[in-house]
Protein backbone atom coordinates (compact mmCIF):
# COMPACT_ATOMS: atom_id res chain seq x y z
CA UNK A 1 0.00 0.00 0.00
CA UNK A 2 1.50 3.40 -0.97
CA UNK A 3 1.34 5.42 1.99
CA UNK A 4 3.41 8.22 0.58
CA UNK A 5 2.12 12.28 0.69
CA UNK A 6 3.56 15.44 -0.43
CA UNK A 7 4.81 17.47 2.93
CA UNK A 8 2.96 20.19 2.36
CA UNK A 9 -0.37 17.88 4.09
CA UNK A 10 1.13 18.26 7.41
CA UNK A 11 2.21 21.60 6.70
CA UNK A 12 -1.15 22.67 6.39
CA UNK A 13 -2.50 20.48 9.27
CA UNK A 14 0.37 21.96 11.55
CA UNK A 15 -1.03 25.88 10.44
CA UNK A 16 2.31 26.31 8.79
CA UNK A 17 0.86 26.73 5.29
CA UNK A 18 -1.67 29.73 6.30
CA UNK A 19 1.13 31.19 8.31
CA UNK A 20 3.87 30.73 4.97
CA UNK A 21 0.89 32.47 3.06
CA UNK A 22 0.40 35.13 5.18
CA UNK A 23 3.74 36.27 5.30
CA UNK A 24 4.41 35.66 1.50
CA UNK A 25 1.38 37.93 0.79
CA UNK A 26 2.43 41.18 3.08
CA UNK A 27 5.82 41.40 0.81
CA UNK A 28 3.04 41.75 -2.18
CA UNK A 29 2.83 45.62 -0.46
CA UNK A 30 6.44 46.51 -1.66
CA UNK A 31 7.21 43.75 -3.52
CA UNK A 32 10.43 42.12 -3.56
CA UNK A 33 9.85 38.30 -4.68
CA UNK A 34 12.09 38.17 -6.81
CA UNK A 35 16.00 39.58 -7.59
CA UNK A 36 14.31 42.62 -9.41
CA UNK A 37 13.02 43.90 -6.00
CA UNK A 38 10.55 46.31 -7.50
CA UNK A 39 8.85 47.68 -4.39
CA UNK A 40 5.80 48.46 -6.18
CA UNK A 41 2.52 47.74 -3.92
CA UNK A 42 1.29 44.67 -5.92
CA UNK A 43 -2.07 44.61 -3.49
CA UNK A 44 -3.16 48.10 -4.97
CA UNK A 45 -2.19 46.28 -9.12
CA UNK A 46 1.25 49.05 -9.53
CA UNK A 47 3.03 46.89 -11.72
CA UNK A 48 6.32 46.42 -11.43
CA UNK A 49 8.95 44.66 -14.11
CA UNK A 50 6.38 41.71 -14.19
CA UNK A 51 3.61 44.27 -14.72
CA UNK A 52 1.29 41.46 -12.52
CA UNK A 53 -0.81 42.87 -9.26
CA UNK A 54 -2.22 40.82 -6.62
CA UNK A 55 -4.52 38.69 -8.77
CA UNK A 56 -2.87 35.54 -10.24
CA UNK A 57 -3.17 34.89 -13.83
CA UNK A 58 -3.83 31.65 -15.58
CA UNK A 59 -3.31 31.98 -19.24
CA UNK A 60 -3.65 27.98 -19.76
CA UNK A 61 -3.75 25.05 -18.12
CA UNK A 62 -3.64 21.22 -19.05
CA UNK A 63 -1.87 17.67 -18.98
CA UNK A 64 1.02 18.47 -20.89
CA UNK A 65 2.52 15.33 -22.32
CA UNK A 66 5.72 16.90 -23.33
CA UNK A 67 7.67 17.50 -20.33
CA UNK A 68 10.30 15.16 -19.41
CA UNK A 69 9.21 11.61 -18.84
CA UNK A 70 9.48 11.27 -14.93
CA UNK A 71 6.88 14.52 -14.93
CA UNK A 72 4.83 13.35 -17.56
CA UNK A 73 4.49 10.01 -17.07
CA UNK A 74 1.28 8.09 -19.01
CA UNK A 75 -0.60 10.18 -17.42
CA UNK A 76 0.50 14.20 -17.95
CA UNK A 77 1.85 16.55 -15.69
CA UNK A 78 -0.99 18.98 -14.87
CA UNK A 79 0.42 22.34 -16.10
CA UNK A 80 -0.79 25.75 -14.74
CA UNK A 81 0.86 28.49 -17.37
CA UNK A 82 0.84 31.89 -15.21
CA UNK A 83 1.10 34.62 -17.14
CA UNK A 84 3.50 37.30 -17.47
CA UNK A 85 7.06 36.97 -16.35
CA UNK A 86 10.26 38.79 -14.39
CA UNK A 87 12.61 38.57 -17.33
CA UNK A 88 12.06 39.65 -20.98
CA UNK A 89 13.59 36.99 -22.83
CA UNK A 90 13.86 37.88 -26.71
CA UNK A 91 13.43 34.29 -27.97
CA UNK A 92 10.72 33.31 -25.27
CA UNK A 93 9.04 30.42 -26.65
CA UNK A 94 5.52 31.39 -24.78
CA UNK A 95 5.68 34.89 -25.43
CA UNK A 96 2.10 34.94 -26.44
CA UNK A 97 1.42 34.93 -22.54
CA UNK A 98 4.85 35.99 -21.05
CA UNK A 99 5.45 39.46 -22.70
CA UNK A 100 1.85 40.57 -23.24
CA UNK A 101 0.38 41.63 -20.44
CA UNK A 102 -2.64 43.90 -21.98
CA UNK A 103 -3.16 40.79 -23.39
CA UNK A 104 -3.41 38.63 -20.20
CA UNK A 105 -5.45 41.02 -18.40
CA UNK A 106 -8.54 38.65 -19.39
CA UNK A 107 -6.96 35.77 -18.35
CA UNK A 108 -7.25 37.11 -14.54
CA UNK A 109 -8.32 35.08 -11.64
CA UNK A 110 -8.84 34.54 -7.70
CA UNK A 111 -6.69 32.68 -5.20
CA UNK A 112 -9.65 30.36 -5.04
CA UNK A 113 -10.23 29.16 -9.16
CA UNK A 114 -6.54 28.49 -9.10
CA UNK A 115 -6.91 25.49 -6.61
CA UNK A 116 -9.65 24.81 -8.19
CA UNK A 117 -8.05 24.36 -11.87
CA UNK A 118 -5.13 22.32 -9.20
CA UNK A 119 -7.92 19.62 -8.38
CA UNK A 120 -9.80 19.07 -11.83
CA UNK A 121 -5.94 18.51 -13.27
CA UNK A 122 -5.48 16.02 -10.50
CA UNK A 123 -8.88 14.94 -9.86
CA UNK A 124 -10.83 14.94 -13.26
CA UNK A 125 -7.90 14.72 -15.71
CA UNK A 126 -5.91 12.80 -13.48
CA UNK A 127 -2.24 14.40 -13.79
CA UNK A 128 0.55 12.92 -11.59
CA UNK A 129 1.19 16.15 -10.60
CA UNK A 130 0.43 20.15 -10.64
CA UNK A 131 3.94 21.94 -12.29
CA UNK A 132 3.34 25.31 -12.17
CA UNK A 133 4.87 27.61 -14.61
CA UNK A 134 6.48 30.80 -14.76
CA UNK A 135 5.76 30.58 -11.26
CA UNK A 136 8.21 33.57 -9.79
CA UNK A 137 5.98 36.19 -9.84
CA UNK A 138 3.07 34.48 -8.34
CA UNK A 139 4.33 32.55 -5.06
CA UNK A 140 1.74 34.24 -2.75
CA UNK A 141 -1.19 33.61 -4.89
CA UNK A 142 -0.12 29.93 -5.27
CA UNK A 143 0.70 28.95 -2.06
CA UNK A 144 -2.44 30.51 -0.43
CA UNK A 145 -4.10 28.51 -3.49
CA UNK A 146 -2.75 25.33 -2.29
CA UNK A 147 -3.85 26.19 1.31
CA UNK A 148 -7.40 26.26 -0.16
CA UNK A 149 -7.03 23.08 -2.08
CA UNK A 150 -5.70 20.74 0.94
CA UNK A 151 -8.17 20.82 2.94
CA UNK A 152 -10.21 19.66 -0.55
CA UNK A 153 -8.01 17.05 -1.36
CA UNK A 154 -4.81 18.07 -3.36
CA UNK A 155 -2.27 15.24 -2.46
CA UNK A 156 0.00 15.05 -5.41
CA UNK A 157 3.30 16.50 -5.91
CA UNK A 158 3.43 20.25 -6.83
CA UNK A 159 6.19 21.44 -9.53
CA UNK A 160 8.11 24.96 -9.40
CA UNK A 161 8.93 25.41 -12.97
CA UNK A 162 10.71 28.59 -13.31
CA UNK A 163 13.47 30.25 -15.32
CA UNK A 164 15.68 30.77 -12.42
CA UNK A 165 15.81 33.70 -11.90
CA UNK A 166 14.21 33.77 -8.16
CA UNK A 167 15.30 35.00 -4.81
CA UNK A 168 16.74 32.71 -2.34
CA UNK A 169 14.42 34.24 0.46
CA UNK A 170 11.45 33.62 -1.40
CA UNK A 171 12.22 30.21 -2.12
CA UNK A 172 12.84 29.24 1.58
CA UNK A 173 9.20 29.81 2.51
CA UNK A 174 8.31 27.04 -0.25
CA UNK A 175 10.18 24.51 1.68
CA UNK A 176 8.20 21.53 2.09
CA UNK A 177 5.66 23.23 -0.39
CA UNK A 178 7.39 22.55 -3.24
CA UNK A 179 8.64 18.42 -4.05
CA UNK A 180 10.43 18.94 -7.68
CA UNK A 181 11.99 21.99 -8.42
CA UNK A 182 12.68 22.70 -12.00
CA UNK A 183 14.80 25.64 -13.09
CA UNK A 184 16.27 26.58 -16.11
CA UNK A 185 19.82 27.43 -16.17
CA UNK A 186 19.83 29.73 -19.30
CA UNK A 187 23.50 31.87 -18.96
CA UNK A 188 26.88 31.31 -17.88
CA UNK A 189 27.94 35.17 -18.70
CA UNK A 190 25.73 37.86 -17.23
CA UNK A 191 26.76 40.11 -20.86
CA UNK A 192 24.17 37.60 -22.28
CA UNK A 193 21.50 37.64 -19.50
CA UNK A 194 21.06 41.47 -20.02
CA UNK A 195 21.71 41.90 -23.28
CA UNK A 196 18.90 38.51 -24.31
CA UNK A 197 16.69 38.59 -21.04
CA UNK A 198 16.83 42.02 -19.29
CA UNK A 199 18.64 39.67 -15.64
CA UNK A 200 21.23 41.82 -14.07
CA UNK A 201 23.04 39.10 -12.38
CA UNK A 202 21.35 36.15 -13.59
CA UNK A 203 24.18 34.07 -12.94
CA UNK A 204 24.61 34.94 -9.22
CA UNK A 205 21.02 34.41 -9.04
CA UNK A 206 20.12 31.81 -10.98
CA UNK A 207 23.23 29.50 -9.33
CA UNK A 208 22.13 31.25 -5.73
CA UNK A 209 18.37 29.84 -6.37
CA UNK A 210 19.63 26.26 -7.96
CA UNK A 211 21.58 25.46 -4.96
CA UNK A 212 18.67 26.19 -2.24
CA UNK A 213 16.52 23.92 -4.07
CA UNK A 214 18.95 21.26 -4.06
CA UNK A 215 19.42 21.72 -0.73
CA UNK A 216 15.71 21.38 -0.25
CA UNK A 217 14.61 18.84 -2.14
CA UNK A 218 18.03 17.05 -3.48
CA UNK A 219 18.62 14.50 -6.05
CA UNK A 220 15.81 12.77 -8.26
CA UNK A 221 13.35 10.65 -6.12
CA UNK A 222 10.81 8.31 -8.66
CA UNK A 223 8.22 6.22 -7.38
CA UNK A 224 7.71 2.61 -8.86
CA UNK A 225 6.52 3.38 -11.73
CA UNK A 226 9.58 5.59 -12.55
CA UNK A 227 7.34 8.84 -12.03
CA UNK A 228 8.98 11.94 -10.27
CA UNK A 229 8.07 12.28 -6.26
CA UNK A 230 11.07 14.62 -5.31
CA UNK A 231 14.18 15.97 -6.59
CA UNK A 232 16.28 18.46 -8.86
CA UNK A 233 16.13 18.79 -12.06
CA UNK A 234 18.11 21.19 -14.02
CA UNK A 235 17.06 22.30 -17.19
CA UNK A 236 19.64 23.44 -19.71
CA UNK A 237 18.54 25.35 -23.38
CA UNK A 238 21.66 25.31 -25.67
CA UNK A 239 21.23 28.47 -27.65
CA UNK A 240 23.34 29.26 -30.95
CA UNK A 241 26.60 30.69 -30.93
CA UNK A 242 27.44 29.14 -27.56
CA UNK A 243 25.30 32.31 -25.92
CA UNK A 244 24.00 30.10 -23.29
CA UNK A 245 27.61 29.29 -21.89
CA UNK A 246 26.77 25.39 -22.06
CA UNK A 247 29.77 24.24 -20.50
CA UNK A 248 31.16 26.22 -18.06
CA UNK A 249 26.97 25.65 -17.06
CA UNK A 250 27.43 21.97 -17.11
CA UNK A 251 30.61 22.10 -15.37
CA UNK A 252 29.53 24.51 -12.75
CA UNK A 253 26.39 22.15 -11.51
CA UNK A 254 28.72 18.92 -11.67
CA UNK A 255 30.76 20.73 -9.07
CA UNK A 256 28.68 22.80 -7.04
CA UNK A 257 25.88 20.47 -6.92
CA UNK A 258 26.29 16.85 -7.79
CA UNK A 259 27.37 14.66 -10.89
CA UNK A 260 24.30 13.24 -9.96
CA UNK A 261 21.57 15.85 -10.43
CA UNK A 262 19.37 15.75 -13.09
CA UNK A 263 19.83 17.40 -16.22
CA UNK A 264 17.42 18.14 -19.42
CA UNK A 265 19.47 19.47 -22.17
CA UNK A 266 17.50 20.54 -24.53
CA UNK A 267 17.92 20.92 -28.12
CA UNK A 268 14.71 22.62 -29.12
CA UNK A 269 15.94 26.33 -29.43
CA UNK A 270 13.68 27.42 -32.36
CA UNK A 271 13.78 31.48 -32.85
CA UNK A 272 10.56 33.03 -32.04
CA UNK A 273 9.45 36.30 -30.66
CA UNK A 274 12.07 39.02 -31.93
CA UNK A 275 14.87 36.58 -31.94
CA UNK A 276 14.43 36.44 -35.82
CA UNK A 277 15.52 40.04 -35.63
CA UNK A 278 18.36 39.12 -33.59
CA UNK A 279 21.69 37.82 -36.05
CA UNK A 280 23.09 35.92 -32.82
CA UNK A 281 19.76 34.47 -32.29
CA UNK A 282 17.92 34.14 -35.44
CA UNK A 283 18.61 30.48 -36.55
CA UNK A 284 17.94 27.07 -34.64
CA UNK A 285 21.18 25.25 -33.31
CA UNK A 286 23.62 23.51 -35.72
CA UNK A 287 24.44 19.42 -35.03
CA UNK A 288 27.56 20.59 -34.19
CA UNK A 289 27.06 23.38 -31.68
CA UNK A 290 24.68 20.45 -29.68
CA UNK A 291 27.96 17.99 -30.13
CA UNK A 292 29.58 19.98 -28.07
CA UNK A 293 27.25 20.50 -25.74
CA UNK A 294 26.56 16.55 -25.35
CA UNK A 295 30.45 16.28 -24.94
CA UNK A 296 30.50 19.07 -22.39
CA UNK A 297 27.88 17.14 -20.39
CA UNK A 298 29.82 13.66 -20.88
CA UNK A 299 32.97 15.82 -19.60
CA UNK A 300 31.34 16.71 -16.58
CA UNK A 301 30.12 13.49 -15.63
CA UNK A 302 26.54 14.24 -16.07
CA UNK A 303 25.18 11.07 -16.69
CA UNK A 304 21.61 11.15 -15.06
CA UNK A 305 18.45 12.95 -16.69
CA UNK A 306 17.70 13.27 -20.13
CA UNK A 307 19.06 14.42 -23.97
CA UNK A 308 16.35 16.16 -26.45
CA UNK A 309 17.01 14.22 -29.97
CA UNK A 310 17.74 16.36 -32.97
CA UNK A 311 14.63 18.11 -34.23
CA UNK A 312 13.07 18.76 -31.33
CA UNK A 313 12.68 22.59 -32.22
CA UNK A 314 10.01 21.49 -34.53
CA UNK A 315 7.96 20.14 -31.86
CA UNK A 316 7.61 21.92 -28.72
CA UNK A 317 6.33 25.48 -30.40
CA UNK A 318 2.79 26.26 -28.16
CA UNK A 319 0.27 28.31 -29.42
CA UNK A 320 -1.99 29.70 -26.62
CA UNK A 321 -4.80 30.90 -28.58
CA UNK A 322 -5.33 27.18 -28.41
CA UNK A 323 -5.67 28.13 -24.69
CA UNK A 324 -6.93 24.65 -23.31
CA UNK A 325 -3.92 22.73 -24.62
CA UNK A 326 -1.12 24.93 -26.56
CA UNK A 327 0.86 21.43 -27.19
CA UNK A 328 -1.97 20.01 -29.05
CA UNK A 329 -0.79 19.21 -33.08
CA UNK A 330 -2.79 21.27 -35.53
Amino acid sequence: MNTWQPPYIPLYHFGELVKRAERLNARLIACNLCPRQCGVNRLKDEPGFCNSGHRPIVASFCAHHGEEPALSGRRGSGTIFLGNCNLRCLYCQNYQISQDPTGQIANETDCRRLAEHMLFLQDEVGCHNINFVSPSHFVPQIVTAIALAVPLGLRVPLVYNCNGYDSVETLRELEGIISIYLPDLKYAADRWARKLSQAPEYVRHSRAAIREMFRQVGLLELDDTGVARRGLIVRHLVLPNNLAGSAESLAWLAREISPRVAVSLMSQYYPRHRAPRVPLLARPISAEEYGKALKALETAGLDEGWRQAAGAEKIYLPDFNRRADPFARR
